[in-house]
């Protein structure tokens, strides 16, 4: 468990783009046999360069081991078992290198679902994945995040079928399973209510909390509620992202019909539609531009945002998985942000030596790409 005098940890999901080459899971199809020991082979490297950069937080990818509970494909079944030694070995390194790992199953594993074959493929993917975090020898802060899941036109009835669904989990999956607040769905309020009625440790997402809150919950109150969830000793962990702001990119196709008004000269544009370029006569696809979705992740952390947050949770403790769609890059560049902007933020999470996040900094001004992927929490997906 994690040193009460530890400082606040950073984390961030799956993807590596600060070191280009880095490969988080197998890819392969199921022709090719991926299988999980290939991608704890590629991990090895992840956490060398995580431990490089002092970066002490990880969401593994929920894929690492692809197709081991297909319903359809039985020889990747045991590739779990299989891989004990190596799964033990990637805990060890985690261990000694001190970062917390974790897993968010995807938005396809739901407790809810009112297909009980649905739910029981649930519940398998995630003993899978327990099983993954139980053999690398980690401890209770090693969770998996999820979601309520869908409203299937019954709020609360979907939110109870919830409970039914975590009834039916095995021991080692209620044990790492954690229920986070969503943005379009099930709120704040919802995630307290399944948690006084199941004891389930609760994720606060700061986005989502804005995003859905219909209760008017107060935030401070809010979180400590959140992590109140949490045992002793054990230190709890919320989302932090900022909203995207800048215009959308839409591509849209052009119809036969259009190009050939366009050929014309009868082509007209929708009333009030902004494009980004004009359209030739010949053009097949135009780019739209549309307002944000405030749902969708930012590329960076606005750090004015992250230390008004901060400031206003003085005195309480808890790691901070940033959901910014530059992954890593969001995280290295916060640093120094925070220790210009906010020193005495930046001092709960141990920076306190600008010169040592310099070269990172000069790295991001060189130029850097975000992730194109829809987070698997992000409702604009």
């Amino acid at each position: 468990m994690t040193d009460p005098d530890h400082p606040l940890r950073l984390g961030f999901p799956v993807k590596v783009m600060g070191k280009p080459g880095l490969k988080t899971q197998d890819t392969r199809r199921w022709q090719k046999n991926p299988h999980l020991k290939c991608s704890l082979e590629l991990l090895d490297p992840v956490l060398d360069y995580l431990k490089s950069e002092r970066l002490d937080m990880y969401r593994l990818s929920s894929d690492i081991a692809p197709y081991a509970t297909h319903p359809d494909m039985p020889q990747f079944h045991s590739m779990v078992a299989d891989s004990d030694a190596e799964l033990r070995a990637l805990g060890a390194k985690a261990r000694d290198y001190g970062i917390r790992l974790s897993f968010h199953p995807s938005q396809y594993v739901l407790l809810n679902a009112p297909d009980p074959e649905l739910t029981k493929k649930s519940i398998w993917d995630l003993s899978s994945q327990a099983e993954m975090l139980d053999r690398m020898e980690l401890d209770d802060e090693a969770v998996m995040v999820t979601h309520v899941g869908g409203v299937y036109g019954d709020h609360e009835a979907s939110r109870a079928r919830w409970i039914e669904g975590w009834e039916q989990c095995p021991e080692h999956v209620r044990r790492r399973l954690v229920l986070e607040n969503d943005d379009i769905r099930f709120s704040a309020a919802d995630a307290l209510w399944i948690h006084e009625r199941t004891g389930v440790r609760l994720i606060f997402d700061y986005q989502h909390f804005w995003c859905l809150n219909p209760e008017r919950l107060e935030m401070r109150d809010t979180l400590e509620r959140f992590l109140a969830t949490w045992p002793a000793g054990v230190r709890p962990k919320i989302h932090f992202s900022s909203p995207r702001t800048e215009l959308r990119e839409v591509k849209q196709k052009i119809t036969p019909k259009q190009r050939a008004a366009a050929k014309s000269g009868t082509g007209r544009a929708k009333k009030g539609e902004l494009l980004k370029a004009p359209v030739k006569a010949t053009a097949r696809v135009k780019t739209v531009l549309r307002p944000p979705i405030w749902t969708g992740h930012a590329d960076f952390t606005n750090p004015f945002e992250f230390a008004t947050f901060m400031r206003m949770a003085e005195g309480l403790a808890f790691d901070v998985m940033l959901e910014g769609k530059s992954k890593d890059l969001s995280l290295l560049r916060l640093r120094p942000d925070l220790l210009r902007f906010a020193p005495d933020v930046a001092a709960r999470f141990g920076i306190t030596n600008a010169a040592g996040f310099a070269e990172d900094e000069a790295r991001l001004e060189e130029g850097v790409d975000a992730d194109d992927e829809p987070d698997v929490d992000e409702g604009e997906a």
